[in-house]
């Protein structure tokens, strides 16, 4: 079984900068693609970013530019550098595998997720 356990969620003050981590353990090897998403009104969860396993990423348009998402397949890990942090960013982040090979804008499409990491950003 797949577990992803997110770190690195904390307080900081707008426009600063924090560091997320997701540790993958269990399973077998997959190729999936790995993302993180948050949660935001009207919807359970809204993609921020996404890495295939060759690394290609993707962004939602509200964090392009100061968040990079990046993984590191030999130690099962994966990071989101969230720079330039606004108060709008303040969520519960969940790190998720895709289903797919691809980085997917819908949460649906994930297969498992992360208990998430909460990121308070303050005025």
């Amino acid at each position: 079984q797949v577990q992803l356990v997110e770190s690195g969620g904390g307080l900081v003050q707008a426009g600063g900068s924090l560091r997320l981590s997701c540790a993958r353990s269990g399973g077998i090897f997959s190729s999936r693609a790995m993302e993180w998403f948050r949660p935001a009104p009207g919807k359970e969860r809204e993609f921020v970013a996404g890495i295939s396993w060759s690394g290609s990423t993707r962004y939602a348009e509200s964090v392009k530019g100061r968040f990079t998402i990046s993984r590191d397949n030999a130690k099962n890990t994966v990071s989101l550098q969230m720079n330039t942090l606004k108060p709008a960013a303040t969520a519960v982040y969940y790190c998720a595998r895709s289903s797919g090979i691809g980085a997917s804008l819908d949460y649906s499409e994930m297969a498992f997720w992360g208990r998430g990491s909460l990121v308070t950003v303050s005025s």
